[in-house]
């Protein structure tokens, strides 16, 4: 568990259960309030007296919205859970501790598979359930040489990526309780790739019986006979594969709006994608001559901002950066309506 000495007290921190999606980083309360984050870490405010105290003790620190807004807003911040919980997420240095063992051998204890499939990613930064940590004994290592099976250290991934969701339909068609292992002996794909690959089709699965039959996500994995213990990033993942669905009608408005507007060749909608698990974000190339920006990125967390690159509009782990040159922050609230979006874009001008 990581500690902070924050107005006298040791207060210990750390993403509880059922809060991932309230994770903020520096950089996101920036943005929240509009400023460049250089200019937050100039002036202090994170460190001010009252400020909620981060989560964790990395280097990416990161805070609870409900927290922040609180603090933002003037009103008193509410305390965190402090009960222990099995599906509380602990970064490297809480799972070490949990562990007694120094951080360098939970990143050796990290990389064995029962652990790695558990993986979450909470604003960028690693982080794995209480229970994993807790519960988690070493793998057996295979036995060295050609008879050891798996795939190869070093070997590419042998089936093109186009074709490995439907590859790995099939395989959970057949076997339900597959695992990441299960797809790298078979497909011959990195266990990292393998993992991300089972992930999706599980959470599209799991989202579909959600959308259709009104149940929890625990009960789709189970309808589907998927393993409990296998689930929990499918159940993050399907919960946003949810809300880009409903985001649909909306993105498809802007995108007819900008069409309207001049600054798109089609009125093509984007398509909703999930660099996290948790987060629903989007890019509208605005492709015609006289566009006022390359691109357009939509995040369900922030709004609408313009981009540098027609290519790469998202930009490296889709992080939420903060205006500068070639970025601009558009209207307010994460849905603004597209005429307002257009507004906002006609003043870039």
């Amino acid at each position: 568990m990581s500690f902070r000495w924050f107005a006298g007290l040791w207060e210990d921190q750390m993403i509880r259960a059922g809060r991932r999606h309230l994770v903020r980083t520096l950089a996101d309360i920036a943005a929240q309030q509009g400023i460049a984050v250089q200019t937050l870490l100039n002036s202090g405010r994170h460190l001010a007296e009252g400020f909620p105290a981060p989560l964790n003790a990395g280097r990416t620190r990161l805070y609870d919205g409900e927290q922040v807004d609180a603090h933002l807003a003037g009103r008193p911040v509410p305390a965190l859970p402090t009960t222990d919980d099995d599906e509380d997420l602990l970064d490297r240095q809480e799972a070490a501790a949990l562990r007694g063992m120094p951080p360098q051998a939970w990143d050796r204890r990290k990389k064995d598979p029962a652990v790695s499939k558990h993986l979450v990613l909470a604003g960028g930064v690693e982080h794995w359930p209480r229970r994993v940590v807790r519960d988690h004994t070493p793998t057996p290592r295979r036995p060295t040489g050609s008879s050891g099976g798996g795939r190869p250290t070093g070997a590419g991934d042998q089936v093109p990526r186009d074709q490995l969701p439907a590859r790995v339909a099939q395989l959970l068609d057949q076997d339900p309780a597959l695992t990441a292992a299960g797809v790298t002996d078979s497909l011959g794909v990195h266990r990292n790739t393998a993992q991300a690959a089972l992930t999706q089709c599980r959470a599209d699965r799991m989202a579909d019986v959600i959308e259709q039959h009104g149940v929890t996500a625990a009960q789709a994995a189970a309808a589907l006979g998927y393993p409990a213990g296998q689930t929990r990033r499918a159940g993050v993942r399907a919960a946003a594969i949810l809300r880009g669905r409903q985001a649909r009608p909306y993105l498809a408005a802007v995108a007819h709006a900008l069409h309207a507007r001049g600054w798109m060749a089609t009125a093509t909608p984007p398509t909703v994608q999930h660099p996290e698990d948790d987060v629903c974000v989007a890019a509208l190339t605005l492709d015609a001559p006289a566009a006022p920006a390359p691109a357009l990125v939509w995040s369900e967390r922030h709004g609408w901002r313009t981009a540098t690159s027609r290519r790469h509009p998202l930009g490296r782990g889709a992080a939420w950066p903060p205006p500068g040159p070639g970025v601009r922050h558009l209207a307010t609230g994460a849905m603004p309506a597209p005429a307002d979006l257009v507004n906002a874009l006609d003043s870039t001008g």
